[in-house]
């Protein structure tokens, strides 16, 4: 720590790094989590049909995030690990698979370079502290549910439970004075947190006829009300409308999207809850030096 303290440029580094390694595995759970969810699901209703499942969805053999190893996914082909650096193989190979020369997708580099970006982040915001260790993964976790949601609209239990446990977990550290809330705060804000979009979510369909939100989103709302306490979950539901509010018009508005189709909500409630760890408090004495 104390090479951290004296050249903060080192703990930059070692976080961008960091940042980049864990960019790239995230590609490999945003992509692979819904499939081996999708297999389970698939299992189960097997077990209750007698009908035999279609041969496009039979296994394979073992999917998991470490089996099969990551392929071209127009060839085929093995990625060897020269090719598999984060950003700099991209680069290298000038975004084509360096067998059979098809396009890759600029999302992963764009991913791990900003799974660096958002460490280098917290690492500038924290420091080096055990509230910076926590907030990585917090950090990174809410970036794969992020991907995730935006590509299937689905925010896993596998993830988002975990993340929950977790929050109660680093704010009962201290004797409960908690990293980032005390446990108390911790406790009511993950109770907080699920009923009040469950809260909306039943008088939305109450009055429309029609589901506004998945359980997934009550349950990231949970789990951010037990990282950041009960006081920020205003900040984060807040800053979350705002920004939905905001993108949702914008896609409408600028790219002819039909109001009809759902938007995800819970890729705003990851960039809220993540701006509310570092910076809440902050907006919080903002808002109250304006009101008052």
């Amino acid at each position: 720590m104390e090479i951290f303290e004296t050249w903060p440029v080192v703990l930059f580094i070692v976080a961008g790094l960091l940042g980049l390694v864990i960019g790239s595995f995230l590609n490999v759970v945003a992509y692979r989590v819904p499939i081996m969810l999708e297999r389970t699901w698939r299992a189960q209703c097997e077990e209750l049909s007698s009908e035999a499942p279609p041969p496009q969805v039979i296994s394979s053999g073992r999917f998991d995030l470490w089996w099969p190893h990551s392929a071209c996914p127009t060839c085929h082909a093995p990625i060897r690990a020269r090719h598999n650096v984060p950003v700099l193989s991209f680069v290298w190979l000038k975004g084509r698979c360096a067998s059979c020369s098809a396009r890759i997708s600029p999302r992963y580099p764009i991913v791990e370079a900003l799974a660096a970006g958002l460490a280098i982040t917290v690492a500038a915001v924290l420091g080096p502290t055990p509230q910076a260790v926590a907030a990585l993964g917090f950090t990174w976790t809410l970036l794969a549910l992020t991907l995730i949601d935006l590509d299937r609209q689905l925010l896993p239990d596998s993830m988002t439970l975990p993340l929950l446990w977790a929050g109660l977990l680093v704010n009962a550290l201290d004797g409960g004075a908690g990293l980032f809330a005390p446990l108390h705060s911790s406790v009511v804000g993950a109770i907080a947190g699920y009923l009040g979009l469950w809260s909306v979510y039943h008088l939305f369909k109450l009055v429309t006829g029609k589901e506004g939100m998945g359980y997934g989103d009550f349950k990231l709302l949970a789990a951010l009300g037990a990282w950041l306490g009960w006081h920020l979950l205003p900040v984060v539901i807040l800053l979350s409308a705002v920004v939905g509010s905001v993108v949702g018009i914008g896609l409408i508005v600028f790219r002819g999207r039909s109001s009809q189709i759902p938007i995800p909500f819970g890729p705003y409630l990851a960039v809220a809850g993540w701006v509310a760890l570092l910076w809440g408090e902050q907006l919080v004495q903002i808002y109250e030096s304006w009101v008052f």
